[in-house]
């Protein structure tokens, strides 16, 4: 299977501390690949990796076969990557619907002097921009909160409709932060589904970082587990669930 994205030998150090080595690991196309790991085991280090955040001491990073690595946040986004944070990111102060459409601005036409002005071509494409937006909350099944502030919502809330955002650029791959966190069990059964029609309908690679284990369990094609900065495990649920090592250093038993 391609490789969407494709980490090899990736090494992080701060200040002496390692916190990846020798990390590599590939998400293709529709595939949905989870972290999982002990607190400080790197999952958000190599989260950081990716989208730019840290400087990598030794390997490389490529999308789509062409190296990301030594880019800038926004170089990186621009090419296709999108994350979520476990704190959001949201416009408090604008609807949801706002908010989604903030991450549309730059897939949609009209220039600044025709929404300016009015022009026929800018309504449209603000018409099209909006019903886009709905579309994406259709699929995250968040619709009947776009008129509602995003300081109003609850932290589950605010979290599904940071997806919908990170979705509105159209990215070919969504890193996810802890996505389950603060989600009653129904909404957190109803992101499974989500993530697994983006993956397997729309086409996504999604790579994930979660604690709830069920839900990785779950939802995930495929589990990497991290142990003090190292992959320690690489397969698919059920081998993951089955490995000695994995037992040990995240469950606490063999």
């Amino acid at each position: 299977m391609a490789q969407l994205l494709e980490l090899t030998g990736v090494s992080v150090r701060f200040d002496g501390v390692q916190a990846l080595s020798a990390v590599s690991l590939g998400v293709a196309a529709g595939e949905i690949v989870a972290v999982i790991g002990p607190n400080g085991a790197g999952k958000t280090s190599l989260f950081n990796a990716i989208t730019g955040y840290v400087e990598l001491a030794e390997g490389g990073i490529t999308l789509s076969g062409t190296r990301i690595d030594g880019l800038t946040p926004h170089e990186i986004s621009s090419r296709g990557v999108r994350r979520t944070f476990q704190n959001g990111g949201l416009f408090g102060e604008l609807t949801v619907l706002e908010n989604v459409l903030a991450g549309l601005h730059g897939r949609v036409g009209g220039s600044l002097l025709g929404v300016l002005f009015g022009s026929r071509a800018a309504r449209t494409a603000e018409r099209e921009a909006v019903a886009e937006a709905r579309r994406l909350l259709d699929i995250m099944g968040v619709r009947h909160l776009e008129r509602q502030l995003a300081k109003d919502l609850s932290g589950g809330q605010q979290r599904m409709v940071e997806i919908v955002r990170a979705l509105a650029t159209n990215p070919p791959l969504l890193l996810l932060d802890e996505p389950a966190v603060g989600l009653a069990p129904p909404v957190r059964e109803q992101l499974v589904r989500t993530i697994h029609r983006l993956a397997k309908k729309e086409g996504l690679g999604i790579l994930l970082i979660e604690h709830a284990i069920e839900l990785v369990m779950n939802v995930s094609d495929r589990i990497v587990v991290l142990n003090y900065g190292e992959k320690i495990a690489d397969g698919t649920p059920a081998e993951v669930r089955a490995d000695k090592q994995v037992l040990e250093a995240y469950l606490g038993h063999a």
